[in-house]
């Protein structure tokens, strides 16, 4: 499952394949949308819950209350069933779309972090990350990145920026289960279920704030 972007994505696989998925775009309503979502996928599959053994969720980067959804959801089931809980980057998750989808690399992965920025990173390849996700205003990395698509919504949004969109433009809980699988299949070791931030929530205690104690 993956709340860190617009998209509230869910799907079921097992072990070879995505077996059932659902995938709707909704910025404010992660909460309300992903627990329904998680139904649909099982009832979809023919499974129940308990059929689960494993947990991949979405780290991020994303905005600081939808990215929370998703991995206080996955913490919960991994804890109620038992089972462990992998944390796989998102914007990892849309690179390995791409992937699938046929793009080669080099490129890099944009996604809408709000205030006019973008959460993004940059591939060798669908599986090859070069360097750490980062956030930052699109015309300041439009030089760096000149040349080279752009997949995802930050790209999508600020085409002066990144001329060459690509797709997908919303991530998919298909291709991150995917890829987790791989990964697992190979022996490597994933990502705690932690959350990739990159900046503070935009929620912040009134500066000279006073405390009031009761006697």
């Amino acid at each position: 499952m993956d709340t860190a972007t617009p998209a509230v994505t869910v799907a079921l696989h097992d072990g070879a394949s995505v077996i059932a998925s659902s995938g709707q775009v909704d910025a404010r309503r992660h909460g309300e949308l992903l627990l329904p979502a998680v139904d649909r996928v099982l009832a979809e599959a023919g499974v129940k819950l308990d059929a689960v053994t494993g947990v991949v969720v979405g780290v991020g980067p994303g905005p600081y209350t939808g990215l929370r959804v998703g991995l206080v959801t996955a913490a919960t089931f991994g804890s109620a069933l038992a089972v462990p809980v992998h944390g796989i980057c998102t914007l990892d998750g849309l690179a390995y779309a791409a992937g699938q989808d046929g793009l080669e690399g080099p490129f890099a992965v944009a996604t809408d972090a709000r205030r006019k920025e973008v959460y993004w990173a940059r591939y060798e390849d669908a599986r090859t990350r070069t360097g750490d996700p980062a956030v930052d205003r699109p015309a300041d990395i439009a030089e760096a990145l000149a040349g080279l698509p752009v997949v995802g919504q930050g790209a999508v949004l600020y085409p002066d920026a990144f001329p060459d969109a690509r797709g997908p433009e919303h991530v998919a809980a298909g291709a991150l289960a995917a890829l987790a699988a791989e990964r697992l299949a190979a022996g490597q070791e994933l990502l705690e279920p932690q959350p990739l931030y990159l900046r503070r929530p935009d929620a912040q205690v009134p500066k000279n704030y006073k405390v009031v104690t009761p006697k």
